[in-house]
């Protein structure tokens, strides 16, 4: 599913983000990637989905080096994949409908069916009903809910997510987890940023640590999913 090999990242003002950094995560598998604040987290999950692309190394998805993937193909791997964000990214002039709609408008799904998927979504993550309020009028938890939704509606194999219980409390931080957990027995490949490292600690799975751009260490004898 994802290969980094001797990947890095160095940004256009000198700050090397990751160095020479190289692991596999199979189809099925549930893993954390963990570190401190700037140790490349968020820069090894963008390159996953190709908002940036590595300075060296190579990062395969699928058997495909979308290091050298054109600008025109990107938008086609992204559909593979679902991403969830710490701040949510919910657009607040929209319904809650319409927010988890959003990735199936763009990918041209036909009416009927945006709306079966997006109550699928909402009855998946506890809201679907809620899907005529607006974002505004939901606690944090929900809103991340929200995001899980618009995440997972057109089935992507593979969930990313960066620090997503990083504004929530330890008991709607274990629920969002426990979300991420049914989605990964289904066979869907997830990984989480995170620094929540007492949360992860009850959990299960693979955990990949970064310091300073670099692997520091790699859990790999207990896996989740695969």
């Amino acid at each position: 599913m994802i290969q980094f090999n001797e990947v890095s990242k160095r940004y256009p003002n000198g700050h090397e983000a990751l160095r020479n950094i190289s692991f596999t995560l199979d189809s099925g598998e549930m893993s954390f990637l963990t570190g401190h604040s700037g140790a490349g987290k968020s820069t090894l999950l963008k390159l996953i989905c190709v908002m940036e692309k590595p300075t060296s190394g190579q990062v395969i998805i699928d058997n495909r080096n979308v290091g050298r993937v054109g600008r025109r193909k990107i938008p086609y791997i992204r559909r593979n994949i679902g991403m969830i964000f710490q701040d949510h990214r919910l657009l607040f002039d929209r319904t809650v409908f319409d927010n988890v709609a959003l990735p199936l408008i763009i990918a041209g799904y036909p009416h009927r069916e945006i709306g079966r998927r997006v109550r699928a979504a909402l009855d998946k993550v506890g809201l679907l009903s809620k899907e005529k309020l607006h974002p505004i009028m939901l606690s944090g938890g929900e809103q991340q809910r929200v995001g899980i939704a618009r995440a997972v509606v057109n089935k992507p194999p593979l969930l990313l997510a960066d620090e997503p219980t990083g504004n929530l409390d330890p008991e709607l931080s274990a629920e969002i987890m426990s979300l991420f957990e049914q989605f990964n027995q289904v066979g869907v490949s997830v990984l989480i940023a995170s620094h929540d490292l007492s949360l992860i600690a009850r959990l299960p799975h693979r955990v990949i640590s970064l310091k300073e751009g670099r692997l520091l260490e790699d859990n790999n004898e207990v896996t989740g999913g695969a």
